[in-house]
């Protein structure tokens, strides 16, 4: 009886723990999937795989692929088809590998930014101008959406990989030049009417496009109805042309890329107009005119591809 009792109780003792162990493996989590890198996240989206192969061609794999931080607004595949058919490029073979990398990493921010966080002006990207280390400036516009530069759009935002967020926009984000920036900018809607007065006699969308490079001190919205004030003029079409020409050139330095950072006190700078611009940097950035009028730089360094450009608060007029 106690043989009995004792095989009983060893048998019941050994399908309880094998029932245990049993239930303890059924109630193990399944593993989930490391999240990917930027890198490996655009390799697993079939919509990015022009993306995926500009980033193999210039070499920038690794860089997405690693630790560093980064914001990433990736063109789908029709975005990169239309971009080729546009500059006139049969295929990205053709794009040379450094334009390639300088346009790839014009869709680049440093630092991990969502969608939420995005506030309408300018960010830095990682393209730079020319030889320098100046990081090209990227305006964002978050009226209606998230839109970049003149109208590329979000279409996707806040996809989260293991080093960064990726945006993913419908159109290439070229190099941007002056002209560039000041359509993106709602801020400079007056400066362009200006700019592109059908009577001037001067193409300053074609000037502004070209190579350069340039140094604009673009008036704001602000500073135009303040001018039109000061002349008693109703509108922009109540000043001549000969007038605006002369006022539109005054606002631009011909062949040179300066930088606030290049500024200096009582600095004489020439413009394209022939008049000059004195620098006053006595409490803050300054500009004195022709006739002795002082305009505030407000916004400093949104660098293009063909220079760079400074806001001011008030149009200079020449002497």
């Amino acid at each position: 009886m106690k043989k009995l009792l004792f095989s009983t109780l060893l048998a019941f003792f050994a399908i309880a723990s094998l029932t245990f162990v049993a239930c303890d493996k059924n109630d193990d989590p399944e593993p989930t999937p490391e999240t990917p890198t930027i890198a490996g996240l655009a390799q697993n989206t079939a919509n990015l795989s022009s993306l995926v192969a500009a980033l193999k061609r210039a070499d920038l794999v690794s860089v997405l692929d690693g630790t560093d931080k980064f914001t990433v607004f990736a063109p789908t595949n029709d975005a990169f088809a239309a971009f080729l058919t546009a500059n006139g490029f049969a295929n990205l073979e053709a794009v040379p590998v450094a334009t390639l990398k300088q346009i790839l990493l014009n869709h680049v921010i440093t630092g991990e930014v969502k969608s939420t966080s995005l506030i309408t002006g300018y960010v830095k990207t990682n393209a730079t101008f020319g030889t320098t280390t100046s990081n090209l400036s990227l305006f964002v516009n978050t009226t209606s959406g998230v839109v970049l530069n003149n109208g590329i759009k979000v279409t996707s935002a806040d996809i989260i990989a293991k080093n960064g967020v990726v945006h993913i926009v419908d159109q290439v984000i070229g190099i941007p030049s002056i002209v560039t920036a000041a359509l993106s900018n709602p801020n400079f809607s007056t400066l362009v009417s200006a700019l592109t007065r059908s009577d001037l006699g001067v193409d300053y969308v074609a000037v502004l496009s070209g190579a350069g490079p340039f140094t604009v001190f673009a008036p704001t919205n602000d500073a135009f109805t303040a001018l039109l004030g000061e002349l008693g003029a109703t509108s922009l079409a109540a000043i001549d042309a000969a007038t605006l020409n002369a006022v539109l050139q005054y606002h631009v330095v011909a062949g040179a890329n300066v930088l606030s950072t290049q500024l200096t006190d009582e600095q004489v700078i020439t413009t394209f107009q022939g008049g000059t611009l004195r620098v006053d940097l006595d409490g803050g950035a300054k500009l004195v005119d022709g006739k002795s009028r002082i305009a505030n730089i407000v916004a400093v360094d949104v660098q293009c591809g063909n220079g760079v450009i400074h806001a001011i608060d008030k149009v200079v007029l020449p002497n």
